[in-house]
């Protein structure tokens, strides 16, 4: 594990990644009580309780001071603390918009409709939104001492 990640040029952590753990967590209980009580209420449920209670625990850190987006993605996306915090805030609105839009969409559609527009909608639109945070990675982006030192030469 290590040897590789120092190859690609990766950090080696040596734990497992909060967010997957967290999504796989979401996926196996929500999946598991779909198949189990052979009801797909569970598995329509669980993204809108995933982005509300990771909202919730987003929001809730920054009450406490706390900047837990920034303990997840620290090595990914080396940010500033305001930077932190505005991507903090970002997130927590954009996850609790799409537990509103999924519970829209799941009360209101056939099982069918929701599982295209999970992937075809919601899916693109969390891929565009991450896009459009670019401005504020580069705007709070931490640079490495020697960026400094390149650009005064």
């Amino acid at each position: 594990g290590e040897q590789l990640a120092t190859e690609l040029g990766v950090p080696f952590l040596g734990r497992i990644p909060t967010m997957p753990l967290v999504s796989g967590a979401f996926v196996l209980v929500f999946g598991g009580l779909t198949l189990y009580l052979q009801n797909d209420q569970f598995i329509k449920l669980k993204p809108t309780i995933y982005y509300t209670t990771v909202s919730a625990i987003l929001l809730g850190g920054l009450a406490f001071g706390r900047l837990i987006i920034k303990d997840v993605m620290d090595l990914a996306m080396p940010l500033t603390d305001e930077g932190w915090r505005k991507l903090t805030i970002r997130i927590a609105i954009f996850y609790v918009c799409m537990a509103v839009l999924n519970e829209i969409a799941w009360r209101n559609t056939t099982t069918e409709t929701w599982v295209w527009l999970k992937v075809w909608g919601f899916i693109p639109l969390t891929i565009v939104f991450f896009l459009a945070q670019t401005p504020l990675f580069m705007r709070y982006e931490v640079k490495a001492p020697e960026d400094d030192a390149s650009k005064a030469s």
